[in-house]
């Protein structure tokens, strides 16, 4: 059976906030179709290379990138990269849910209208629906499409979010600890989701939950002061980690 060729091929990474190296030497490749969970202590730069992977630290002031990171063949630091374009591609899933103050309908008919996936009504209809059928959401909203998105749970909001997301058709989810501000049934449902999104695209999620890398992940990178310390099948590196270091923090030693 042939290995599938990578989404992402991240090549000795360096990442600079003005004169500090945040990210070091970082190399990892990220394979289609599975949950990359990154994992590690605070400030140790795993949402740092999250929004590398979709150019959202360009937003920042003074910093610097160097390395290579190539989305299917192409490297996404060339000049001539459209930016609007990449983050259709490379959607981000962010800590606390942030739907529009609008309806759930306009929270999920804002990408396509913006990037002009149809201009017709009936067949933004159909991507609605589908985006939130796929969100796992459409069973709780299909009654109250032009009610206030804020007006619903934080975990319906969360998915609400991914459902916006998936509208604009991406190949790559990125999510920054998506389940942290939500109660543990509400994890659930957002977990249960991404190993079901998995069939169709290739999630990268930061966390801190090291049962959550553990439950949905395929591959686990465990990242220390910047660096990647090993980046491994989730199984090997739970039970069988290469580096100390991992097992020390994987265990609770240190951390």
């Amino acid at each position: 059976m042939e290995t599938p060729e990578p989404v992402f091929k991240i090549k000795n990474l360096n990442f600079y906030y003005g004169p500090v190296l945040a990210l070091s030497q970082i190399s990892m490749d990220i394979s289609p179709n599975l949950i990359t969970a990154l994992i590690g202590p605070s400030g140790c730069g795993k949402s740092t290379f999250l929004r590398c992977l979709n150019r959202m630290n360009d937003t920042i002031p003074g910093t610097l990138v160097e390395g290579q990171i190539i989305l299917k063949g192409k490297d996404i630091y060339r000049e001539d990269v459209d930016l609007a374009n990449l983050r259709q591609k490379v959607g981000m899933v962010f800590q606390k849910p942030n739907p529009f103050p609008q309806s759930v309908f306009d929270n999920v008919a804002f990408g396509p209208r913006v990037v002009g996936l149809t201009r017709d009504k009936s067949e933004l209809q159909i991507i609605v629906e589908r985006s939130l059928r796929q969100a796992a959401l459409w069973e709780e909203v299909k009654d109250h499409l032009y009610e206030n998105a804020l007006s619903f749970s934080l975990g319906e909001q969360q998915r609400l979010c991914i459902a916006r997301l998936l509208a604009v058709q991406p190949e790559v989810i990125l999510m920054d600890e998506p389940a942290s501000a939500l109660d543990p049934i509400a994890t659930l449902h957002i977990e249960e989701l991404m190993v079901e999104l998995k069939k169709n695209y290739t999630i990268i999620i930061v966390t801190h939950n090291m049962q959550q890398a553990a439950r949905v992940s395929d591959f686990t990178g465990f990242f220390w002061l910047g660096e990647l310390v090993e980046f491994s099948p989730t199984v090997k590196m739970f039970t069988r980690p290469e580096r100390q270091l991992s097992e020390d923090y994987i265990t609770g030693k240190m951390g």
